[in-house]
């Protein structure tokens, strides 16, 4: 954590981060307590009562946020001829298809999100080596494989994003900006919330949520008691 000015070791005096707190007054407390110059990020991280070694237990999902992620998100679009224009309208950064891939496969990813088509697909899977590990391949399961690219592209730029478990059964995702309001703060990450609610698998016994916390870029994290979410 960065240095603290009076104002927020006066702020941290005053809370006790050891404790869980209701969503809203963690919202509170996590605009109180970030003080980086940049609009940090707000991030959740969700720990889940889920084996991810076991395919019935992977807890993977897409979730439009109400008040995006207040990034500007970078999307390239891996199309037909025929579907450019449709891409451009709907706000894509780049779009083409072979002069692409090959930008990829000589080791260019200066982008978030990749969007293409089902007929593509066999020239796009070849890029799985590259795309894989930065998580920016296409999938058609978070709706980033689809003749519908206008549709797609529109809805990744206003705050539809892609989340998915990790191997020690936690999600770590972005939901919004320090500059949101606290009510901002409090809809975008009760809308993940209920969304990976959603999602849980047949095969999970025990308690669902293990753990939930708010933090910024350099802030602590921030417990959340999960009883004071509504739907969960």
């Amino acid at each position: 954590m960065g240095k603290l000015s009076k104002k927020n070791k006066a702020i941290l005096e005053k809370y006790d981060l050891q404790n869980s707190f209701p969503l809203g007054e963690a919202a509170e407390v996590l605009k109180d307590i970030t003080s980086t110059k940049f609009d940090s990020s707000v991030d959740i991280d969700i720990r889940l009562g889920v084996d991810p070694r076991k395919a019935d237990q992977m807890v993977r999902g897409v979730v439009a946020l109400p008040h995006g992620t207040g990034k500007d998100v970078k999307v390239l679009v891996l199309c037909t001829p025929e579907k450019e224009q449709e891409a451009r309208d709907a706000g894509a950064d780049h779009v083409g298809l072979d002069d692409y891939i090959k930008k990829i496969e000589g080791g260019w990813t200066d982008i978030d999100v990749i969007i293409t088509m089902p007929p593509v697909m066999a020239k796009v899977g070849r890029l799985g080596r590259v795309l894989g590990p930065r998580g920016l391949m296409p999938n058609p399961k978070s709706g980033t494989v689809t003749m519908d690219i206008g549709k797609a592209v529109e809805e990744v730029k206003t705050g539809k994003i892609d989340f998915k478990v990790d191997k020690f059964g936690i999600i770590h995702t972005s939901i919004g900006k320090a500059s949101f309001s606290k009510e901002k703060i409090i809809e975008n990450a009760t809308e993940m919330l209920n969304m990976v609610s959603k999602l849980k698998p047949a095969s999970s016994k025990g308690t669902y949520f293990k753990s939930i916390s708010l933090s910024s870029t350099m802030s602590p994290g921030i417990s959340i008691d999960a009883n004071s979410i509504t739907g969960l």
